[in-house]
């Protein structure tokens, strides 16, 4: 049986970027339509659910991170996939999509191969979540996180971590791929309102590299983001 081709939702008001993006994405496999401003995305959105939606966030009259909130807000839209298209210099924008819920962003000019790179691992994570995050296994290499036991390895060695460490890292690991602002690991740590600083959980993540050793470079810094644990490793 064939399997059916995903929908990929561009929402981009640059022709010549909409023209590349939608080329690109038909040929690498994937159904592609396309929405030049806010609210022609979402009237598109209403009329035929996507797979994923690639969002410009500089857009005329309803922006990119008006539709990521409203998108979010509603039910029927929430579990959608969201990767921003962002221009450089626009990391307080990058910040605000990723709290509002986008899924991961892309800086232009962007190359077509990480652009696809990042459509494939969205969507692969959005349709293989971990079932039971409790107590599934977390492994990476040489790396060995057992949440249900509070448990971090490396080479078969065993961790000492804080409680605010084995969460930061659970967090990270758990989505690898995923940027985090500091605000969300914070949530992930803490529960949403705690108050901590964006120096504390620099300093929790600088002990957490040192900590894993020959691991710790997984953990990569997103300047002016949040950090994010490498994917593929």
């Amino acid at each position: 049986m064939t399997e059916q081709k995903k929908t990929v939702l561009v929402v981009e008001d640059e022709e010549d970027i909409l023209a590349l993006l939608h080329f690109n994405l038909i040929k690498a496999g994937y159904l592609a339509e396309c929405a030049a401003d806010g609210e022609a995305a979402l009237k598109a959105i209403s009329v035929k659910r996507p797979d994923l939606i690639l969002l410009d966030l500089m857009l005329p009259g309803i922006d990119g991170l008006e539709i990521c909130r409203r998108l979010r807000a509603a039910d029927a839209t929430r579990e959608i996939p969201i990767i921003m298209l962002t221009a450089c210099g626009e990391e307080a924008d990058v910040v605000t999509g990723l709290e509002l819920g986008a899924d991961d962003y892309v800086t232009k000019p962007f190359s077509i191969k990480v652009l696809l790179a990042r459509v494939q691992s969205v969507m692969r994570r959005k349709s293989n979540p971990q079932s039971d995050p409790e107590s599934a296994e977390i492994s990476h290499g040489s790396l060995r996180i057992h949440p249900g036991r509070n448990l971090v390895q490396v080479d078969g060695t065993t961790i000492d971590l804080t409680y605010t460490e084995f969460r930061v890292l659970e967090a990270l690991a758990g989505r690898p791929g995923w940027v985090f602002t500091r605000y969300q690991i914070v949530n992930a740590v803490r529960g949403e309102d705690y108050a901590v600083t964006d120096r504390a959980v620099d300093v929790q993540i600088a002990g957490l590299r040192k900590k894993l050793g020959p691991c710790g470079h997984y953990i990569e810094t997103v300047r002016g983001i949040g950090y994010r644990f490498l994917e593929g490793l």
